[in-house]
């Protein structure tokens, strides 16, 4: 009896490259004892003369400062992730991921000069709180995404009161949060089905 040997499946082809292209610059911050990330890798203020400052507020989200601090982020995204990528499509998500990490990295940059900001978490909470959207239907409101929402959101914002100076930017988290909620109510909001066209029965003329 043959037996055949399972393949393996790119399932989610934007998450899993994601997380090989954090893994590896994680990998070089380690090589080049934090310059990748400084260079690549984080939001800061700086020269808008420079053509880097432009890539990072889009590849910030891929820097760790180590690597629990990675796999606190990506052990939560691969498992939430692949849902959201199947559902929305990898087009729709790359362009989520974009948006909301094009947005926190120019709040980092105008409003927190003094400091760098690097991570995937403020994508993690996009993809949370765009989770609570799976069973959406159009004109409820679902209970998961406001127990969520008070959860996440608010954890956040007493942690920001509380602990400001933590070393974790919950700054990310509120936006990311809070572009999951937008891009569900936005994107994930399904359309009024078209109506059929009556069907002509017993035509006499």
């Amino acid at each position: 009896m043959k037996i055949k040997m399972p393949k393996f499946q790119y399932n989610a082809p934007v998450i899993l490259t994601m997380t090989i292209v954090s893994a590896v610059a994680l990998v070089l911050n380690y090589l080049t004892g934090g310059w990748s990330n400084h260079a690549l890798f984080s939001v800061y203020r700086c020269s808008l003369a420079s053509p880097l400052t432009y890539l990072r507020f889009f590849t910030f989200v891929l820097g760790h400062v180590n690597y629990t601090h990675y796999i606190n982020n990506f052990t939560m995204i691969l498992l939430v992730g692949p849902m959201i990528e199947e559902k929305y499509g990898s087009k729709q998500l790359l362009e989520m991921i974009a948006i909301t990490a094009l947005v926190t990295g120019l709040i980092q940059f105008i409003f927190f000069p003094k400091e760098a900001g690097l991570g995937a978490s403020g994508i993690l909470f996009m993809m949370i709180l765009l989770s609570s959207y799976a069973n959406y239907k159009k004109g409820y409101i679902p209970i998961t995404l406001i127990l969520v929402a008070i959860f996440y959101l608010t954890g956040e914002i007493i942690n920001a009161v509380a602990k400001p100076n933590d070393g974790i930017s919950q700054m990310a988290h509120i936006i990311g949060g809070l572009c999951g909620m937008l891009f569900g109510w936005v994107i994930a909001n399904p359309k009024e089905e078209a109506e059929k066209p009556a069907e002509i029965t017993d035509l006499k003329i």
